[in-house]
């Protein structure tokens, strides 16, 4: 059964999901507020293009490699982007990243998974968000961290994954920021490296 992470939690990915577990993908999904009709009508529902980004950081806070809407996988090819997800409308996992952890080279420390609003929207437009992380191998849920950090930010610091020797340890972040790209997050991300 998966751990509902609150904002803060950690949890061992090798005590939730065996010690076998050899890669893990992160699901971001979300829902576009519907807009309020006149009198009921002409409502509907504005597009939100959310971007989920995944940073790596070596053991200093160097950032080594990003993947996100215009670089879709790593340098070593270890991190994939599923593609941009330009609406949020549908069922289950907008965007994904895909991690192969026994290949991640020794040197990342750290990955940060975080999330930009391009289409420039608050996260008060931004309804049903959240985070999950899936082990790869069976598909099987270990982990959601419902974002309910709604307000006027564009950006949120979602969550990280760091390496404990031969574990890796999740913690639920849901720290806000601004900005359309990770790069406008990056000083933000500091404290959770």
């Amino acid at each position: 059964m998966p751990i509902s992470l609150e904002k803060g939690q950690k949890i061992s990915l090798s005590k939730e999901a065996g010690p076998s577990l050899s890669s893990v993908v992160m699901g971001l999904g979300w829902d576009a507020v519907k807009k309020k009709g006149f009198l009921g009508f002409g409502g509907g529902q504005k597009d939100v293009d959310l971007d989920g980004n995944a940073l790596l950081f070596d053991v200093g806070g160097n950032l080594l490699d990003a993947v996100w809407f215009r670089q879709l996988q790593s340098r070593d090819g270890t991190v994939r982007h599923s593609g941009d997800n330009r609406t949020g409308v549908g069922e289950g996992d907008d965007e994904t990243i895909s991690i192969d952890l026994s290949r991640l080279p020794a040197n990342v420390q750290t990955v940060v998974f975080s999330v930009n609003n391009y289409t420039g929207q608050d996260f008060n437009q931004v309804q049903n968000a959240y985070c999950r992380l899936i082990n790869a191998q069976n598909n099987a849920e270990i982990a959601r961290y419902n974002l309910t950090a709604q307000g006027a930010h564009s950006a949120l610091i979602l969550a990280s994954l760091r390496r404990n020797g031969s574990d890796w340890t999740m913690t639920a972040i849901g720290a806000p920021s601004r900005g359309r790209t990770y790069q406008d997050n990056l000083p933000d991300m500091r404290p959770h490296l």
